[in-house]
């Protein structure tokens, strides 16, 4: 008996370490993952110039703290190298169907998005005003 008991003494450490190799992951491992994902898409959010309560209602699952902590870096990066931000090209989940780059257009608006126009063939791709 007293071997049978050292023996699964020995062999329980080494049979737990195997659950990452089933897929169970550890809750500091998805509060991990949960919060890179949160940051980028704060990251995306300012780079495609959406202010930062718009990028918490268009992802309501994302934590609003690391959302927040990508948002701020992204607009750090953006300040220092001089970058200008991206216009979306594609409307929020519920908006208008057309493009938001045609919609700065036809609004008047000046920048990088201005240029651009819906293909005719709404094909969603966009094409430089000539």
């Amino acid at each position: 008996m007293p071997a049978s008991r050292f023996v699964a003494a020995f062999l329980l450490p080494w049979l737990l370490a195997g659950c990452e190799m089933l897929g169970v992951e550890s809750p500091e491992k998805l509060a991990t993952l949960k919060e890179g994902e949160g940051k980028a898409v704060g990251s995306a959010c300012r780079h495609a110039n959406r202010a930062i309560e718009d990028c918490y209602a268009l992802n309501p699952k994302a934590q609003k703290s690391a959302v927040f902590a990508g948002w701020r870096d992204m607009d750090e990066y953006m300040r220092e190298n001089k970058l200008e931000a991206v216009a979306p090209m594609l409307s929020p989940p519920g908006a208008k169907s057309e493009p938001l780059a045609k919609a700065a257009t036809d609004e008047g608006k000046t920048g990088a998005g201005a240029e651009r126009k819906a293909a005719p063939s709404g094909s969603g791709k966009a094409v430089h005003e000539s």
